[in-house]
């Protein structure tokens, strides 16, 4: 994460917030729902939490058929592996920026640990359920927090990843209208 203590720091961020273990505001939240506030990503859950447990069926699948005689316990380090770097990753000053330019973060100013430490419990949550279920139901139950997500605040794992890697100004432009 983010480095915190005397060092320099990029300009536009900020310093009561990069990496703060718990929201600044003091408060430690089971749920935060209002996505354009300055609590969102500080909380244990959030509209977000939805889709790091997508990543825990992700990440399942993909185990499963990378390394189909891993035992689960392996399969599922090697996921929180993949999930701790993403959220370094994540609340780094090229992403967090990256998040600010293009998607409907506008504020974006990282994660706190809390919310980071949640974020990776979710994904075990998801890799772990998948474990038991059918592969359709899998599927099935990512889709539907996709379409929830959408229909709730106009953003999801899949619209994340899209205006990451390819943004388009219209489907921003949709995403601020609601």
């Amino acid at each position: 994460m983010a480095g915190r203590g005397g060092a320099a720091r990029p300009a536009g961020r900020d310093p009561d917030r990069d990496g703060a273990p718990i929201c600044p505001c003091g408060t430690i939240s089971l749920w935060h729902g209002t996505v354009q506030s300055n609590q969102n990503s500080q909380q244990i859950s959030d509209w977000y939490s939805f889709s790091h447990i997508i990543h825990g069926f992700i990440f399942y699948g993909l185990s499963r058929w990378l390394m189909p005689r891993a035992p689960l316990w392996a399969a599922l380090a090697v996921a929180i592996g993949i999930e701790g770097a993403w959220e370094i990753l994540e609340n780094s000053p090229v992403i967090i920026d990256r998040y600010r330019e293009v998607t409907m973060a506008y504020g974006y100013a990282g994660d706190s640990v809390l919310n980071s430490v949640s974020d990776a419990g979710f994904m075990i949550l998801g890799f772990l359920a998948a474990s038991r279920m059918r592969w359709w139901t899998t599927v099935t139950l990512a889709l539907a927090f996709e379409l929830f997500t959408l229909w709730a605040i106009r953003d999801n794992l899949t619209l994340n990843i899209l205006m990451l890697v390819s943004p388009i100004e219209a489907v921003k432009e949709w995403q601020a209208g609601g």
